[in-house]
């Protein structure tokens, strides 16, 4: 299947402006807890549940870290991503609407975390803070990270169903044809 300029327009158009939509709104958040926040300190949102809490995360995803080169290893990994993101984009068709959407926001969150690192040396802003009590709670998170663990969750199974569906055409392609007059042989 062949895109039409109009169609590929829309890809674009989704990509773009969902992608830009999604940095706009991780920064101005990021920006907000840092105005409003106190570094650690919690805020109850939704009891014990849901709080927000400034930290800044100089290193990766759930706090992995890999020593005073963080901040440079992670933005190279990132740029290296995107890279890899960038050409999934190009061989995305646009009626691959749930391909696009997953990879627009793991694209977006990836440029939003990437914005804090090359900003400054603490780290990126999260601000994000779920769990029970001081029992058990998740990564302190933000926005950007939303965006990537939902687009990526989205991708894996977007790819997914690519895979099913690549190998059941292949397997109909696949299938003998059945000769003229078959289905009366048993008679």
């Amino acid at each position: 299947m062949t895109a039409t300029p109009s169609s590929s327009g829309g890809k674009a158009a989704v990509f773009w402006g969902l992608g830009l939509g999604w940095v706009v709104l991780d920064f101005v958040t990021k920006r907000i807890a840092v105005a409003t926040l106190d570094w650690r300190v919690p805020h109850e949102l939704i009891g014990d549940w849901v709080r927000f809490t400034l930290v800044y995360n100089k290193g990766a995803a759930f706090g992995m870290h890999v020593g005073d080169w963080s901040r440079w290893i992670f933005t190279v990994l990132t740029i290296g991503a995107l890279v890899m993101l960038g050409y999934l984009y190009r061989e995305t068709r646009p009626d691959q609407r749930v391909r696009l959407l997953a990879l627009t926001l793991v694209s977006g969150g990836a440029v939003g975390n990437l914005i804090d690192r090359l900003r400054g040396s603490q780290g990126v802003v999260d601000f994000i803070d779920v769990g029970i009590g001081n029992v058990w709670r998740f990564w302190t998170f933000n926005v950007a990270d939303i965006g990537v663990s939902c687009g990526a969750v989205l991708l894996a199974i977007a790819l997914w169903q690519e895979e099913r569906e690549a190998r059941a055409a292949e397997s109909a392609r696949a299938a003998p044809a059945a000769p003229p007059g078959a289905e009366h042989a048993e008679l």
